[in-house]
């Protein structure tokens, strides 16, 4: 039995100027891949979802154990992923470009579903904060942008 593609997503939202950053780490057959992105006025849903369906895409068919930094995103992905009927005020009414792409990526794949902290210093959870983060503080001053982070930052992320 092979392993499950792993990810760890995490976001960034900052209330007073509307803005948020999204990041997450990838392990697909061994090696490393991330990305970060942001946006202005947005919402800390929308930041979570569009990390979630970043670190979906493209994503090689096979099983995939996810963790993601929003519990209340991971309760409602978990549903997805089993086929389960969302109860009326789980439905989405926003986002729903980013509902539909993660529904679609979701589809018949073996999928497990964790929503944790930090977690160890070093950690690709703790990683994947940081550069959500950073990617809110260049969103704030820049706008919307995606840029994949660089191999040798994910060569020092620990993701035993």
């Amino acid at each position: 039995m092979t392993s499950p593609h792993r990810l760890w997503t995490r976001s960034a939202h900052h209330a007073a100027f509307k803005c948020g950053g999204w990041a997450f780490v990838r392990v697909v057959a061994g090696e490393r891949s991330g990305q970060a992105g942001g946006e202005r006025n947005t919402t800390p849903r929308r930041m979570a979802l569009a990390g979630l369906v970043a670190a979906l895409k493209d994503l090689p068919p096979g099983a995939v154990a996810i963790d993601l930094g929003d519990a209340g995103l991971a309760a409602l992905a978990r549903k997805i992923a089993a086929g389960q009927p969302l109860a009326e005020d789980e439905t989405p009414t926003e986002d729903l470009d980013l509902w539909a792409a993660l529904t679609t990526a979701l589809k018949g794949r073996a999928v497990t579903l964790g929503a944790s902290g930090a977690g160890a210093k070093g950690g690709a959870q703790a990683f994947a904060q940081a550069w959500a983060d950073l990617a809110m503080d260049k969103a704030k001053l820049g706008g919307a942008f995606t840029s994949a982070i660089p191999k040798p930052n994910l060569a020092k992320v620990e993701v035993g």
